[in-house]
């Protein structure tokens, strides 16, 4: 611990200029902001959303926000490991079973930006911010009909909004060497003008993520840091400007001497939002833009079975990518009759510049791979209430997108003589992504509902252009693959109130063309489309208001996903395999007690059933179950102290979260222990 204290002390002096103003900064009075996010909401008749309160945030034991939101057994990234320790290009998102691979099938979104890596797809949750976080919004069907893409499997919308106090700090240490500090600020510079400014710094040493490890084997580890700045200008009428800037950084260890990666994030946002009033038909309205600048490194080795020595394999030394985007949005009408329209455009480009064939000294081999790609995309959604009792809702969305420039040019760094020179011929097509839903209050404490859509994916620039290695396993990319596309539907009901509920839905989606990793001879694996694949499942999820200060929660997710046509590349043998890294089974379940001396006790638990890691069904992981803790209280005057203990994995269980055909086991971390101090001024 003596390691730890010492790295929150540097980690304080690493917030930059935070902590100066904090002490100074007196109570204000907040200007009232119109709009502050893209106010495509996350849930509409038929559909249900997930929703994490600020409060729901704050009190989950998890260190990171994507373990958080496993809290939702719908939920859950490529791998069983979440992003304090997983590879970020394993950090894809997936909904409902839909398909995991390392680029994610659902849109994640901050105040409107999209978060996913615009050449990969992987979203690097470390960079979310906490002090800010205010809700969190998980909507478990297909979301193209408004968000395009990206959003084939759902969407998840985190929004941020100023902290309850005009400065707030955090300082957590924990097993492992772990030290963060947080810090967060929120000042009224005018009557019309307020700046949010929160900082992070976090480093940790972490377990050895190998059941029997070797002597090539290390703890992971990571230091990273990120700053998120908002400013919003209140105009005389009821029109707001919100200016956003992020920067964020992040360096890991990946467990090996070699193997470690980067991540660096610069982005701006824009939005200018309106409430007209008066007669016009015009609810609200707004304009946004952004663009993201980043860029990504890794290096990989291979590591033999006896995890003695480790030979390099591949050295992905940059990966420069640029995305920006605009978007116009409508609101019409009142709630009972409200129409949702607009445009919107994103463009991407992006490339991987990387050293491979290794010939026992160094690499003699250099490979640059990438291209371009835009969207544009217009959309209309109309929601009305039919009768007292029955509402619904129906959409359309027309997208157009083009692949261009794409290459791959490979080079001899012995006779700088040009091995490979690919360009790939420009790609254009056009998709409709429909959808329509309904809901009927059929009692004052029952709802029925249904919906039904279409969407669509176009593959990342990572999947079209590069391939890449893990361990001994080769993956080709390919320029050709199609986009995916999905039929989805859901029925279900929701019975009881805020005290005691129920909530139970059948899905089931058609996904054609389905990106994979396919396995086409020992050691080598191509990406290919899959003719078709069903994923078909229940949700059961309860709450349980037992006593004033006293809640319990489950959820459940069954997902019987299976390729029923492999397609006329892949091999026949596939057909009828579950997905590669999809349970069967996923359940969750907590406990939030509001105990005696104002302790905050929240518990959380979740199970999954075994799974494969491969797409041939050979390799299995073990079931896996966790329990995690969280202990906290408010104290000293008006609550401006806090302290809070956190226990992740508390009962140290083992998960499986990859394995080789040489049998080596990955697993995810053991229990780990911090402990938070705050002051909120």
């Amino acid at each position: 611990m003596a390691r730890t204290a010492a790295r929150l002390l540097r980690l304080i002096a690493a917030l930059p200029a935070v902590s100066a103003p904090l002490a100074a900064a007196p109570p204000t009075t907040l200007p009232e902001i119109v709009v502050t996010a893209d106010p495509r909401p996350a849930e509409a008749p038929g559909l249900v959303a997930d929703v994490f309160t600020a409060d729901t945030l704050d009190r989950s034991p998890a260190l990171a926000v994507d373990d958080t939101l496993r809290q939702s057994a719908a939920f859950s990234l490529f791998r069983r490991s979440g992003s304090t320790t997983a590879n970020p290009t394993a950090q894809g998102v997936f909904l409902r079973g839909l398909g995991p691979s390392g680029a994610s099938r659902s849109l994640v979104l901050l105040d409107g930006v999209p978060l996913n890596d615009p050449f990969g797809g992987w979203v690097a949750w470390t960079k979310v911010p906490r002090l800010t976080l205010a809700r969190a919004e998980i909507t478990r069907g297909g979301g193209s009909t408004l968000w395009g893409s990206a959003a084939l499997g759902g969407t998840v919308q985190l929004h941020t909004a100023p902290p309850a106090r005009p400065a707030v700090a955090e300082l957590t240490g924990g097993t492992d060497d772990t030290a963060i500090a947080r810090a967060a600020l929120s000042q009224s510079l005018t009557t019309r003008d307020t700046f949010t400014i929160e900082a992070t710094a976090a480093t940790t040493d972490g377990d050895i993520l190998v059941r029997d490890p070797g002597p090539v084997d290390r703890p992971y580890d990571s230091r990273s840091h990120a700053i998120h700045a908002t400013h919003r200008h209140q105009f005389p009428d009821t029109t707001a400007l919100t200016v956003g800037l992020r920067h964020f950084h992040e360096d890991r260890g990946n467990g090996t001497p070699l193997q470690r990666n980067a991540s660096r994030e610069t982005a701006l946002a824009a939005t200018l939002a309106g409430r007209p009033g008066g007669d016009s038909p015009v609810e609200s309205w707004t304009l946004s833009a952004y663009a993201q600048d980043q860029t990504f490194s890794a290096f990989f080795s291979a590591v033999d079975p006896t995890l003695t020595t480790e030979t390099p394999a591949n050295h992905q030394y940059a990966v420069p990518a640029t995305a920006g985007g605009v978007a116009f949005t409508l609101a019409l009408g009142p709630d009972e009759a409200r129409t949702l329209a607009g445009l919107d455009a994103r463009t991407v480009t992006g490339e991987t510049r990387e050293a491979f064939f290794w010939n026992g000294a160094a690499f003699t081999r250099d490979r640059r791979a990438g291209g371009d790609q835009t969207f544009a995309g217009a959309f209309v959604r109309h929601e009305r209430a039919l009768t007292d009792t029955l509402s619904a809702h129906a959409g359309l969305r027309a997208d157009h997108w083009w692949l261009t420039d794409g290459f791959r040019r490979e080079r001899d760094t012995t006779t700088n003589v040009i091995t490979r020179d690919d360009r790939q011929p420009d790609r254009d097509g056009s998709e409709l992504s429909p959808s329509a839903g309904l809901a009927w209050q059929a009692a004052e404490k029952l709802r029925l509902r249904a919906a039904a859509w279409q969407a669509f994916r176009v593959p990342t620039l990572n999947e079209l252009h590069r391939p890449f290695r893990v361990g001994p396993v080769t993956t080709e990319a390919n320029p050709d693959l199609a986009p995916e596309h999905v039929t989805g539907f859901e029925t279900g009901l929701d019975l009881g109130d805020a005290r005691a509920g129920l909530r139970l839905t059948v899905f089931e989606n058609r996904m054609r063309d389905a990106v994979a990793n396919v396995t086409l001879a020992p050691n080598s694996r191509r990406r290919e489309n899959l003719g078709e694949v069903r994923v078909r499942g229940l949700e059961a999820g309860a709450h349980w208001q037992a006593t004033p200060t006293l809640r319990f929660e489950t959820d459940y997710l069954l997902a019987d996903t299976l390729v029923t046509d492999p397609g006329t590349v892949a091999p026949a043998t596939l057909r009828g395999n579950r997905l590669a890294q999809v349970p069967r089974h996923t359940v969750t379940a907590g406990l939030a007690w509001n105990a005696p001396a104002d302790v905050l006790v929240d518990l959380r638990a979740r199970w999954t059933s075994a799974q494969y890691e491969d797409d041939e069904n050979q390799l299995r992981l073990a079931p896996a179950t966790t329990f995690d803790l969280r202990l906290s209280r408010r104290w000293g005057a008006d609550g401006r102290w806090s302290t809070a203990l956190s226990v992740e994995n508390l009962l140290n269980a083992e998960t499986e979260t990859s394995r080789t055909a040489a049998g080596v086991v990955s697993i995810a971390p053991g229990r780990a222990a911090r402990l938070t101090v705050g002051y909120a001024w």
